[in-house]
């Protein structure tokens, strides 16, 4: 994200650059030009605002679709729309005529910088949320390329993050007796998910989908690791002292939830939106996907040398991982739940199920 900032910043002072030496040049033309510039600008200022118009207009054709006003308030919205366009228009026409006014007087060059709004150069970059889109804009103000916001916008998209503990449920015991170290075992996940909104008029529930990388670890106890004796997978004690011993299963999963929770509508003359931020939320779902890695990590020493094992496969893991999983959140931070009902080893004796507890941010 640092990088990403002062690429920008440096963007931006070339910008600035270039535009000073633009308007070194603009302040050597004379006043015919720059009023002939203004006298092109006032067919600019209609055509701008009887397109804002059509807009307002068209949002409000759509909130009357939605019979969240009714046809009398719609006209009267509209009505209000067109006055406010039209003394947009006669002022606009105004400041430009005052402005030829003033460069039909004077013989000396007026450099109209800080005058023209409608030629000032703009750089703008917004960070949305779900009250808006994420942008980057670089124009002129008024210009035909004026970003206008959607006015419904029922799919938001973020950065699903999560990290905890992990350990295995073991077929016929409790967790109390896993054969794997609390705490030292842990679980990561990253993603990216879409939020849709089930319902036309009400954001009370919402669908949400996408794809995540899992890496759940586990660290098995009393100086021991993982062999496979035909289609059986089982623990040994190694016959050095281990540093450490943790096995790794990177899985590929696309989870689905459908989320609970209050929200706060917001609404704009052109445009609304339901946001979440700070409400409480319940999700409530599962995931499916394939075993994409598997790795064994082995730390020791032999007559004071270092010894570092890494093996990749070999252990009769599931392919084809599914489960449920759950979280409670405030804003942007949840409770993560999850329970793989895919065994972690294939043809066992006894099955053994990844369960994994932590916190879970979704960055919208």
């Amino acid at each position: 994200m640092q990088t990403i900032t002062k690429y920008l910043a440096l963007a931006v002072l070339c910008l600035n650059v270039h535009l000073i030496t633009a308007q070194d040049s603009i302040s050597n033309t004379n006043n015919h030009e720059q009023i002939k510039t203004l006298r092109a600008l006032k067919d600019k200022v209609k055509t701008q605002e009887r397109e804002y118009l059509k807009a307002e207009v068209e949002a409000i054709n759509k909130q009357l679709d939605g019979n969240e006003i009714t046809f009398e308030e719609a006209e009267n919205l509209k009505k209000e729309a067109a006055k406010k366009h039209a003394l947009n228009i006669e002022n606009r026409i105004a400041i430009i005529n005052n402005k030829i006014s003033l460069l039909e007087r004077n013989d000396a060059v007026y450099n109209n910088e800080e005058e023209e709004a409608d030629d000032q150069f703009v750089f703008r970059i917004g960070k949305g949320d779900e009250t808006d889109d994420e942008f980057i804009f670089i124009g002129t103000k008024g210009s035909d390329n004026h970003r206008h916001r959607k006015y419904d916008r029922r799919t938001t998209s973020d950065l699903v993050l999560a990290f905890g503990l992990n350990n295995a449920i073991v077929e016929g015991d409790n967790l109390d007796n896993s054969p794997y170290k609390f705490g030292g075992s842990r679980f990561f996940e990253i993603g990216w998910a879409w939020k849709t909104r089930v319902f036309k008029n009400s954001n009370v529930l919402r669908f949400k989908y996408g794809y995540s990388f899992q890496i759940n670890g586990l660290k098995p106890t009393d100086n021991r690791y993982f062999v496979s004796q035909g289609n059986q997978t089982m623990l040994e004690v190694f016959p050095e002292n281990l540093k450490k011993s943790k096995l790794s299963i990177t899985n590929l999963v696309f989870p689905v939830h459908f989320e609970f929770g209050p929200s706060k509508k917001i609404e704009k003359d052109d445009y609304f939106r339901y946001s979440t931020r700070n409400k409480f939320k319940i999700g409530l779902g599962g995931y499916a996907g394939f075993n994409i890695g598997t790795r064994q990590k082995l730390k020791y020493s032999v007559d004071g040398n270092r010894q570092k094992d890494k093996i990749k496969g070999g252990l009769n893991t599931t392919n084809l991982v599914y489960g449920i999983s759950s979280y409670i959140a405030v804003g942007s931070t949840a409770l993560y739940v999850k329970y793989d009902l895919s065994p972690i080893f294939k043809d066992q004796v006894a099955d053994q199920n990844n369960i994994s507890i932590g916190v879970r941010f979704d960055m919208d």
